[in-house]
Order: structure tokens, then sequence, then C-alpha cells
């Protein structure tokens, strides 16, 4: 494995309140790391525990269907003898049964390859799990068996691309993560945002993490669905468009700071503009201005370019009391309310 990592990057800061009766915030350089790695390794071997049996309950002993390939030259014959074994053996059904499904899977794929089998995919990722990590590592499980204090709360969008553990090399008990469309921190509410609350306030209240992360990246969608949502704030989804509402304050900031560049480039923008929304929107949470205040606390974001190979990362350093206000949050970061 092999890295490089340089300077190249901004950091979210603020002057200090003697400096200013309005803390306003401001960029300054940061890390920027260029990672790349590929490595590569044999299929394991399964280990005894794990069975090649059907996922549902299946009648004991299980019997393994008397056919083959020479019951037909094609999948329509094979199925037309499951189909018959069936009727005749009625233990078999759930036997029968699967191998009718997966067989017919088979048959509607292109030039008769396997179907993707998620039973088999997630079984080979839990034997690679078990063989290479957890018993390669008995002392790391066995202390994570007592109890978790990870470092780090990590937001991070739900895309399948861009998994925080697998980026940037998380172990088991090191960070506490949140996923969702597209990596947002909602503004404090009991009543809307209680999910995304309770991960924040036992985070940081009972696990105690030093830094929350806040994680955007390349090509999101749900970046591309704010900018997309008309004028007139219409939506035309029963979810997805109410949520990433949250991050309008970026969008109108980088429509305004970009009025003619292309939607693309203006994608780019908002996918890291909207990591800072999620930063201030972080400030709205009392026991977050807390564990600023007493310096316990520390607020991070990040931004993960999967087409380029590149992870920047910047700071939010605010000097906050407990009872900083959501208005002089949206002042910091020039939001209308």
């Amino acid at each position: 494995m092999s890295s490089t990592a340089s300077i190249n990057s901004w950091c979210l800061s603020s002057v200090s309140p003697a400096q200013s009766s309005l803390r306003r915030a401001t960029l300054r350089p940061c890390a920027f790391a260029r990672l790349g790695s590929s490595s590569s390794a044999s299929p394991p071997a399964p280990p005894s525990l794990i069975q090649n049996k059907p996922v549902f309950a299946a009648p004991s002993p299980i019997i393994t269907p008397s056919w083959n390939e020479e019951m037909g030259k094609d999948y329509e014959e094979a199925i037309s003898a499951l189909q018959k074994l069936l009727s005749e053996k009625g233990d078999l059904k759930p036997v029968a049964a699967s191998k009718v499904e997966q067989i017919t899977a088979e048959l509607q794929t292109p030039d008769g390859k396997p179907a993707f089998d998620p039973v088999e995919r997630i079984k080979s990722g839990y034997i690679h799990f078990k063989k290479e990590k957890y018993d390669a590592n008995p002392a790391l499980y066995s202390e994570l068996a007592k109890g978790q204090s990870p470092k780090f709360m990590v937001f991070a969008c739900s895309d399948s691309r861009v998994c925080p553990s697998h980026v940037l090399d998380f172990q088991p008990g090191e960070a506490f993560v949140v996923r969702n469309v597209a990596n947002i921190v909602p503004p404090y509410d009991q009543t809307r945002y209680s999910g995304a609350g309770s991960a924040i306030e036992y985070a940081v209240l009972h696990l105690k993490v030093s830094y929350i992360v806040v994680i955007g990246h390349s090509a999101c969608g749900g970046i591309k669905g704010l900018l997309s949502i008309p004028d007139d704030g219409s939506t035309s989804t029963d979810f997805i468009e109410d949520w990433v509402k949250i991050g309008l304050p970026a969008r109108n900031k980088v429509k305004s700071a970009h009025p003619n560049a292309s939607f693309p480039e203006l994608c780019g923008h908002c996918e890291k503009e909207a990591v800072n929304v999620s930063l201030g929107n972080l400030l709205t949470y009392p026991f977050v201005r807390e564990g600023l205040a007493n310096k316990t606390l520390g607020l991070k974001g990040g931004y993960y370019d999967f087409v380029k190979g590149s992870f920047e990362l910047w700071g939010l350093d605010f000097g906050l009391s407990p009872a900083f206000s959501v208005k002089e949050v949206a002042t910091i970061l020039h939001w209308k309310l």
C-alpha cells in the first residue's frame, strides 16, 4: 500500500469575538490527501460453522433432489423435473421451490450466466470477514465486546460508493456512523428530526466522541436533487425533496456566487457548501455548543471525490459560548431565516 499527501484545501474558521461584533466564517488552508492502494486476496475456504443450507426453515434431514443434467437438456426440462419431484414428495417443497426459483432466474439472465445470488454474496462476505479480520484480531474484538469508545462521529451519505469506514479505513470501534441521503445534519428539532438528534446526543453525551465529521462526496444524487427542485418549491417525491431542502442555504449561496456555472459545476460547489450547512446545523444542538465551548468536541468537514481519488478535510473553529443562538449561527454562515 502506498499513499501521498499534500496541503491544498481550506478550513472554515472565524475571527474572535474581540475582532468583530459579528463572527464571520472564513476559509483557511488545511489537509488534502490523495490516497491510492490496491490489494486482492483469493477467496478463503469457508469455516465449518457456515453451512450451505437454505436460509429458510427446511425439514430435517434435508434431502437433495434426485435430478441431474440427464433429466433435461435445458432449463425448462430441469424445472419440469423439479416440479414433478415437488408434487411427488411434499416434504421436499422448500428445497425444490428454491431450486426452481434459482434455475428460473438463471434462465432469464443474458447468455445463460448465473444470476446474482444475494445469499451467496452475503455468506462469502461474512466468510472473508470472519477469517481475515475477526479471527485474525481476537484482541480487538474481545475488547469491543466490553463496550465502545469511538473518537469520531461521522455523518456520511448512503451512496453505496462512499462508505466512510472503507474510504478512511476506520476499524471497528473507531467511528459512530450515521448515513443518510446527501450526508445531511438537520437542525435541532425534537419532532421532525428526532432520529438524527438522538444519534448526536448519544454520541456527544454518552460516547463522548472527540470529533463530529460531516463528509460530502462527488456526484451526489441528493445534491443534484436539491439543485433540481423548482424555484416555486413544488415537490414530486414523498420524502427525498423535503429532506434535501435542509440544504437550501447551500443551494442559494452557490447559485448566487456562481451565476454562470454549469449544472455539474454547481453540483460540485453545492456538495461542499452543503457540508458547511450541516456543520452550522450542528451548532443548533445545545450539547454540541457546550462541547465546543468546553473544548471537548471539534467539528470537521470532509469531501471525498471518488472520481479523482482525493479527500479534503477542513475545520470549523468558532469561539462559542453555550448560549450561542441559531440567529448568530445564521449570521455567521450568511443564511436567511
